[in-house]
């Protein structure tokens, strides 16, 4: 597996793996930090992020094609940014979505707040999550 960052031709695999994952948030990466997960010259995973200031940054969407799930992409596209990072990552997660949360919960993210009819199409709330790094 490679993990790089996002390239103009990536943008196939991207969309591809978000119609795979309606679980997802469904951001258009065009204007964010875009890194993907290769696995034998196709995107098998993508991290889209924003700065917010210098020490706090938000993870827009994170998404792995249902195909490579459980092998590990997700944790390679997130450990080098908590790693790099010093200050909050910040995320929004669906209430529905269990197995984000333990994920999630299991690298050291802790849930901070919730927000009541946050997700549209399905409407849903949303789980906000932060991970602190010294």
């Amino acid at each position: 597996m490679l993990v790089r960052s996002g390239r103009p031709e990536d943008r196939a695999g991207i969309e591809a793996v978000q119609r795979a994952s309606p679980e997802a948030s469904q951001w258009d990466p065009a204007g964010y930090d875009v890194t993907v997960a290769e696995i034998e010259g196709t995107v098998a995973g993508f991290l889209v992020t924003r700065r917010i200031v210098e020490e706090e940054l938000e993870i827009l969407n994170l998404a792995v094609d249902p195909q490579h799930r459980r092998a590990g992409v997700a944790r390679a596209l997130l450990e080098p940014l908590m790693k790099a990072i010093r200050g909050d990552i910040f995320l929004e997660v669906r209430e529905s979505n269990v197995t984000a949360q333990r994920f999630y919960q299991a690298i050291g993210f802790e849930e901070v707040s919730r927000r009541p009819a946050y997700y549209q199409a399905p409407p849903e709330g949303g789980i906000v999550m932060k991970f602190h790094s010294c």
